[in-house]
């Protein structure tokens, strides 16, 4: 008998492959203002970071202000671009169609694109009302108060609820709040996680035999 009585998913790398699209339309638009990013180093160093930080680095790039529709053209390139290519992380549907627990998903994103996101790829209907997102609050990892908030509503205590992970900053944001939390680390380039979280794991068919 499983230990924990409550799963929170991050959502963004872990029940959707989504990150490599949104880190993609940052660095088109940061460098069609200057900011002469690299796709693949970008890829590895902005994973798991807010957009507010994503945004204060390519200002720094460039050395001025972004654009005042800079996250509003962000926002409507990158909904078209999921429309198009978002996919599920592979053997996620495996894992919710037979975990036993109740579960629910906490992401920094905004609510309508977390909404957006799993709709396209089927998980929808895993998750009901179930999605709690940092915007709601105005609270970001490494902070902990998404998980926090998750469990609440879930009616959990943070020691019954187990967290699953993919970024260093959700992974802090679990420990600071008093949670289990378990690092995905197929997408974890710089090996960061396994000194972090309390397990990991690095496919998704591993994950229901540790629940």
């Amino acid at each position: 008998m499983s230990k924990y009585k409550c799963v929170i998913f991050d959502c963004d790398g872990v029940l959707i492959d989504s990150e490599s699209i949104a880190i993609g339309v940052l660095v088109e638009m940061g460098n069609a203002l200057g900011a002469n990013m690299d796709f693949k180093k970008s890829l590895i160093n902005l994973k798991g970071k807010s957009l507010n930080s994503c945004m204060a680095l390519i200002s720094s790039l460039i050395g001025e202000s972004l654009p005042e529709t800079f996250e509003i053209d962000y926002r409507a390139r990158t909904f078209e671009t999921f429309k198009k290519e978002i996919q599920p992380i592979k053997g996620i549907k495996e894992v919710l169609e037979n975990l036993k627990i109740p579960f629910c998903t906490a992401s920094s994103g905004p609510e309508n694109k977390i909404r957006l996101n799993l709709e396209l790829t089927g998980l929808l209907p895993f998750f009901g009302d179930n999605i709690f997102s940092c915007y709601t609050i105005q609270k970001w990892k490494p902070e902990p108060d998404v998980f926090l908030w998750a469990a609440k509503t879930m009616g959990f205590q943070p020691n019954e609820c187990l967290v699953v992970e993919d970024s260093v900053s959700g992974v802090e944001a679990a420990l600071a709040g008093g949670f289990d939390v378990f690092g995905y680390t197929e997408h974890d380039y710089k090996n960061e996680l396994e000194a972090l979280a309390t397990k990991t794991f690095n496919t998704m068919g591993e994950l229901l035999g540790m629940v």
